[in-house]
């Protein structure tokens, strides 16, 4: 009966150290999430401004700068797509 008692603390003792380390890498995927974030909402408020120019010249824009800022837009949605995953 001892062994057991001694295997079930075993288990136990390993599942502690799983949880703790599980909980940690929690933590940390949140503050990665919290950074890439931060560096999407930068990006963001420089797409809402150059928006905003491109509405109010888009008699004169030309293609290049609407592909330029497709581009930058793609890159925000897969930020964004990444940060709902890492959640």
């Amino acid at each position: 009966m001892a062994d057991s008692l001694e295997q079930l603390q075993k288990i136990a003792d390993d599942l502690k150290r799983q949880r703790d380390e599980l909980q940690v890498k929690l933590h940390l995927a949140k503050a990665d999430a919290r950074d890439e974030w931060a560096k999407l909402e930068t990006r963001w408020e420089d797409v809402k401004t150059k928006m905003e120019a491109v509405r109010k010249e888009a008699s004169q824009t030309t293609g290049a700068v609407s592909t330029g800022l497709g581009l930058v837009l793609d890159e925000l949605k897969k930020g964004y797509d990444n940060i709902r995953k890492t959640l």
